[in-house]
């Protein structure tokens, strides 16, 4: 049975039931090719306030469904995102330039995360507080009530899913709103499965749509907590407009991550995981290894070995053949990383291998003799582009890498206990030492700090239960306080 059958959701939106949306419909465009795939129903505000209404009016009964129930249609939820994989799949790879072992990793992530998620109804929500008084003092965590989640197109699945499903299990009603570019793997598919799982109405809306639908679901009143993923400029305006509304919000920005290989660090493993770095889903990935930190001994050597890694990875439509890349998510986004390129070349770079494109097929790209303020190196690129800087001593990496004004992922190769002061040293929220920048795992913390966001509001239960609940103080007493008034 098929979980997508388009008579079911092509056209519209869901707001309790597939229904058309004030917006009208947008063609589900494929970028390796420019097909239509198919045709997504768009939100106006005035369908955000209607499902925002009627979320917070469904999430009362959904906050005292019994914990048990909630749990066992995160797990059903799991379970479907398994069976439906490969029709997940290829919606992800054809919709979002995928290639198909990273779209498995979509499925598989999503799997985890309902499974994660299934676990924090049952988790301890609370703590018996000490008093002088005489009564029962105790702290509660309490649903927060509607939350919006907006995810962007690189990783859609993922980045939907890892938010949507704990703010569900823990007795919240949730407004997604994906990237109109990857509505139907980063929403539809959402909609789809929780629909299937039991889920009941009104407790998830899914509204795609543009700009005014992303201020609408910040905005709404019913709305206490956004979640957002996507760039920092973008989430500088989330930020502030929810602060103006008094609502929190939990942003997980962009990133120009650094990969430190240290002296003596096995130099074809090291341009292996370099390429990888930077080179997975076409550079697309807020954890893309954006600077290469090469010890002055090992640099000329790894850039030779990381060009002839890029001059070799197949680039094509992911869909069609065994690639390595596929197509950036636009021409926009493409000629955004040209341009960084050319003026990185322009300003005494040297090109060692990529720096050519045919339509949106980006060759992977290996930059040289590179300063720290080239464009291309100081610059978030979001694209299959690798500037390698040499340093000289650890404290010369420890400086560089910490010299943006990105947080978000860390990765140094070569001898632990170096590796460890170095990791002490960088402020970042996340670091991987002998891996490179990109990794995700469901119960682990997830986020950034500076310009890549307000830090782990994403993985686990700790940092879960912080993000979607409210602490309530709560007192009791065996009968009714004396008062002087």
């Amino acid at each position: 049975m098929s979980l997508l059958t388009s008579e079911t959701w092509e056209g519209r939106i869901f707001l309790d039931s597939w229904t058309p949306g004030s917006g009208g419909e947008q063609a589900v465009i494929e970028p390796a090719t420019g097909e239509v795939l198919g045709k997504i129903g768009l939100a106006l505000p005035e369908d955000v306030l209607r499902a925002s209404a009627r979320a917070a009016d469904a999430q009362k009964a959904w906050a005292a469904t019994p914990p048990s129930e909630r749990a066992a249609i995160m797990r059903r939820a799991g379970d479907l995102f398994a069976e439906h994989g490969e029709e997940i799949q290829r919606w992800v790879v054809r919709e979002a330039g995928s290639i198909p072992p990273k779209a498995a990793l979509e499925t598989h992530i999503a799997s985890e995360e309902c499974y994660a998620a299934a676990a924090l109804p049952n988790h301890p929500m609370g703590q018996v507080l000490p008093s002088d008084q005489p009564h029962w003092s105790m702290s509660r965590r309490r649903p927060a009530g509607v939350v919006s989640v907006i995810a962007p197109f690189n990783f859609p699945l993922i980045l939907s899913i890892r938010s949507v499903a704990p703010a569900l299990a823990l007795g919240n009603s949730v407004l997604l709103k994906p990237d109109p570019r990857t509505a139907v793997s980063g929403g539809v598919v959402l909609a789809r499965v929780f629909e299937e799982a039991g889920l009941p109405p009104g407790v998830l809306s899914l509204l795609p749509g543009g700009s005014g639908v992303g201020e609408a679901v910040v905005t709404a009143p019913e709305v206490r907590i956004i979640s957002f993923t996507g760039s920092t400029n973008a989430g500088r305006i989330v930020g502030a407009t929810a602060s103006q509304h008094l609502k929190r919000a939990h942003l997980e920005l962009g990133g120009n991550n650094a990969l430190i290989v240290l002296p003596g660090a096995d130099l074809a493993l090291a341009a292996s995981a370099g390429a990888f770095g930077s080179f997975m889903h076409q550079g697309q990935i807020c954890m893309t290894t954006g600077r290469h930190l090469v010890h002055e001994a090992l640099h000329d050597d790894y850039v030779e070995a990381l060009a002839e890694k890029a001059s070799h990875l197949p680039v094509g439509n992911p869909a069609l053949e065994p690639v390595a890349l596929g197509p950036i998510i636009d021409s926009g986004q493409r000629n955004r990383i040209h341009g960084l390129v050319q003026r990185t070349v322009d300003a005494g770079a040297r090109l060692a291998a990529g720096g050519t494109y045919d339509d949106l097929f980006y060759r992977p790209t290996v930059l040289a003799d590179v300063t720290t303020s080239m464009p291309a190196y100081a610059e978030e690129i979001f694209g299959p582009v690798a500037p390698v800087v040499p340093f000289r001593t650890i404290e010369e990496a420890i400086e560089l890498a910490g010299a943006s004004e990105y947080g978000l992922s860390l990765g140094i190769l070569g001898d632990v206990g170096t590796a460890m002061q170095v990791a002490d040293a960088v402020p970042s929220g996340i670091v991987h030492i002998n891996e490179q920048t990109v990794g995700d795992e469901a119960n682990a913390p997830f986020g950034g700090v500076a310009s890549s966001g307000t830090g782990s509001r994403f993985g686990g239960a700790e940092a879960n239960i912080e993000a979607f609940t409210e602490s309530q103080w709560l007192t009791v007493r065996h009968g009714i306080a004396p008062y002087p008034f």
